[in-house]
């Protein structure tokens, strides 16, 4: 922050603080700016000031952080501040979860009280109310004397209001009565939409995803109590170093649920997300518009409201906070940069950013330029169940005097669809890639030329505004408007509140399902091959056996071949002389620490081929996951890694290095031959030959018999050890399986719960979708309620962006093709 020290005491932190507010959710509103404007003015805003507040509405890295701000104003003007920021953030009727985290920031570094905090806030909203509620009653009473003035021209010129049309742009369609009562209806439509989403649907979600983090961290406690303390208590006189499966199979369910709930934090996230976006989306139609840059969207929404002409041509000059808002004549225009500007985020990113909160997608193409890679979009809208109208922008230089000249003399040449320039190709390539993209290809393309009607508005081109208007044929685009609100509107607004949020709970569910499905094959696949586990590991117990035993019989078969030139080189020698040789020639033969290592080999051998086999389960496993998962596309980067949670640890294998623990292994073998030789130097009859032949055969016979009882007793001793060691292992192994079902199981149980719930809300969305679809094709209205839906609504089928089939207590039973 050491670059703001230098001009730090012009700067007008409390300002700034208000610019951060507006910011906060990336989407910009003009009324918004406005407001800042009038702030600044009233304050006598420096140019300082003023260019900070350009970086933090242009998101740039360098703007001034909201700790930095909160951190330079005065405490005697903290509370004016905070009431000032609430009051922003409530000035639309909303408050951001994005500017309530900006609320909590600066009330932290005040280090405010919650209840202090919190009494701002009602205060706050309470003054938000009272000025929404005095517009809203000034605008009825506004609408009112309008209608009565309307309906006494109407009656005395033209009944048919419907098939009225007016040339003149001031007097266009979107001001007639009929379509101020249709966005009233839209308006009341989305009201009870929200209501009856927000309270019983998003609401219920959250919960949903709340109870099974919390549910499944329980399961998980529950088995580690149980589990862990016992097996510890159980454990306790077992080596140091052995397997403790109950604690093994704790931690790999605990890594598993912080991965789970990592997930389940972030769809609670775009829950909240998903209810402030349609919490905007209350009041107003909105209509998004999208586009690559420089297809002509600022200068199509500057012509609609004959306002921000200041925003043409920027569409390279990107900004974080790329989206803006337009209202005008009761509708809600978004308006996005552009698709493919230089250092923006992808289109996915664009797309939904707006496609949640807007009733149409208008998609602004040039004919200059069609390329199939424009419409992948298109899917996302198709994922989503939003209208579609495409407006195609016809370029031709008119800044040029004689082509202007040409344009007004013959304006219907250029949009002829036929012919060598006609754009009814464009249509064909238009709707062969909505078909791919968007499944279907029933929508509007309006073909207009912006600039045009851009002509139209400048000062020296006011001698042929009209006829400029006229032949932009942006009335059509208008006109489009008009029958999408009056004819579609009410539907549209319930398709954005009811039908596309389906969409959003229904990802949370197919995650569920995918992790439901996962688990549930991981349990069975475990539970299957325990039988195949036992008899591989059984194998190799068996396989590692014959190995020690065929390295212990070789190992003695050393020590038998040493005898006999041991007993000629020490037949002579008394007692000491006898067994310090005996000891010096079996450690020259490296006897015991090749035993030691005979049985080490025969331990890692074992593991080796028990790692193998738990391996190969792991992959089974693993792959089950996989291809279950393919079924779905719910944040698939986000899903946890099950390789690494199928992989066994070393804890549970480490029993197995132990092993070779367990033996004694020899020491001082054959220590006795010395009292049996010596008694055959004491005849003195017998010449030096006989006495040397029988002391060799003396001690050959003694080492020979001891050497063979005692690799007798090694290999029993060491079976029954090596049998006990390795059922040991596997009686871990199967403890292990036994335990990591349970509790697999225990989280599927938790998963199925709450699929369970989210499937009943998306079929209580569903029939208050179908309610809503049922009155809008029988042009009658009730409110959404569980009693008026249960009243006509039996059930309702829909395969989510494909179609919906609805089951009512009448006769009628509705199939309709989604716009999806």
């Amino acid at each position: 922050m050491g670059e703001f020290n230098v001009f730090e005491n012009q700067l007008n932190y409390q300002f700034l603080l208000l610019v951060h507010m507006v910011c906060a959710d990336g989407q910009l509103h003009s009324e918004e700016l406005k407001h800042l404007e009038n702030l600044a003015q009233k304050y006598q805003i420096g140019q300082s000031t003023r260019d900070e507040m350009n970086k933090i509405i242009k998101g740039d890295d360098r703007d001034i952080s909201v700790g930095f701000l909160a951190d330079r104003i005065d405490k005697d003007k903290h509370q004016e501040t905070m009431r000032q920021m609430m009051v922003v953030g409530y000035a639309y009727g909303s408050f951001s979860p994005s500017k309530e985290k900006i609320i909590d920031r600066v009330a932290n570094c005040w280090n405010w009280s919650s209840d202090y905090r919190n009494k701002l806030l009602e205060e706050a909203r309470k003054l938000a109310d009272l000025a929404i509620n005095y517009k809203q009653h000034k605008k009825a009473s506004e609408t009112t004397k309008i209608q009565g003035d309307r309906q006494e021209k109407d009656n005395s010129a033209n009944s048919d209001k419907k098939d009225r049309k007016i040339s003149n742009q001031k007097e266009n369609l979107l001001d007639e009565v009929e379509y101020k009562e249709a966005i009233e209806q839209c308006s009341k439509i989305a009201k009870e939409d929200y209501q009856y989403t927000e309270i019983a649907a998003l609401q219920r979600t959250r919960s949903t995803l709340d109870n099974l983090a919390n549910n499944l961290q329980q399961a998980i406690r529950r088995a580690d109590l149980a589990k862990g303390e016992g097996a510890e208590i159980k454990y306790r006189s077992r080596n140091k170093g052995k397997a403790n499966s109950a604690k093994e199979v704790a931690q790999q369910l605990e890594n598993s649920r912080k991965d789970l709930d990592a997930q389940i934090t972030k769809d609670i996230e775009e829950v909240e997300k998903s209810l402030d976006a349609k919490k905007r989306a209350t009041k107003c139609f909105t209509i998004g518009f999208m586009g690559k840059t420089k297809a002509g969207k600022s200068t199509l929404h500057a012509v609609i409201t004959q306002g921000g002409w200041d925003a043409i041509g920027l569409g390279k000059q990107r900004t974080t906070r790329e989206n803006r808002e337009y209202k005008w004549k009761n509708i809600r225009i978004i308006d996005t940069p552009g698709i493919g500007a230089p250092g923006g985020k992808t289109d996915e990113e664009i797309a939904e950013s707006i496609i949640e909160e807007s009733d149409v997608i208008c998609y602004v193409v040039t004919n200059d330029s069609i390329p199939e890679k424009d419409f992948q979009f298109l899917k996302l809208l198709k994922e989503k169940t939003k209208p579609l109208i495409v407006l195609l922008n016809i370029k031709y230089n008119l800044r040029d005097s004689r082509r202007l000249e040409h344009f007004l003399k013959q304006p219907n040449k250029l949009f002829a669809k036929d012919g060598k320039s006609g754009i009814g190709g464009h249509f064909d390539r238009i709707r062969r890639y909505a078909k791919e993209y968007y499944a279907n290809d029933y929508f509007p393309i309006v073909p207009v030329m912006l600039l045009a009607a851009q002509l139209s508005s400048e000062p020296e081109h006011q001698d042929n505004k009209d006829k400029l208007y006229k032949a932009s044929r942006i009335q059509d685009f208008l006109d489009s408007i008009r029958e999408s609100i009056i004819k579609h509107g009410s539907i549209r607004r319930s398709q954005t509140f009811l039908g596309s949020t389906v969409g959003n709970i229904q990802e949370f569910d197919n995650w569920i399902s995918k992790q439901l499905t996962a688990y549930q094959n991981s349990a069975n696949t475990l539970r299957n091959k325990r039988q195949k586990v036992s008899r591989e590991i059984e194998q190799a117990k068996q396989d590692s056996w014959e190995y020690l035993e065929q390295e212990i019989e070789a190992i003695f078969q050393s020590a038998f071949e040493i005898v006999q030139p041991f007993a000629e080189e020490y037949w002579n020698k008394n007692e000491i002389l006898l067994k310090n040789g005996w000891q010096q020639q079996v450690n020259n033969i490296n006897f015991e620490s090749r035993l030691k290592n005979a049985f080490k080999q025969a331990a890692d051998k074992f593991a080796k081929e028990v790692q193998e086999i738990l391996e190969e389960v792991g992959k089974e496993l693993e792959f089950s996951f996989r291809f279950n998962s393919d079924d779905f596309h719910f944040n698939q980067q986000d899903s946890f890694d099950f390789k690494n949670f199928w992989r066994i640890s070393g804890s549970i294998l480490g029993v197995i290095g132990a092993i070779v623990f367990i033996f004694a292994p020899p020491v001082g073998i054959v220590t006795g031959i010395a009292g049996g030789v010596i008694s055959f130097l004491g005849g003195f009859l017998e010449d030096r030959n006989t006495k040397r032949r029988k002391a060799v055969k003396n001690i050959s016979d003694s080492l020979n018999s001891q050497l063979e009882e005692q690799k007798k007793n090694e290999l029993k001793e060491a079976n029954k050890n090596w049998q006990k060691a390795c059922d040991d292992c596997a009686k871990d192994i199967d403890r292990y399986f036994d335990e990591l079902i349970e509790g697999l199981n225990a989280i599927a149980t938790q998963l199925e719960t709450a699929k369970e719930k989210l499937d009943n809300t998306i079929d209580y969305l569903n029939c208050g979708y179908g309610k809503r679809i049922v009155d809008w094709s029988c042009e009658k209205y009730e409110p959404l309620n569980v009693k008026n839906v249960k009243k006509t609504i039996v059930k309702v089928e829909r395969k989510f962006g494909h179609w919906i089939k609805i089951h009512t207590n009448s006769k009628l039973n509705i199939k309709i093709s989604e716009a999806e």
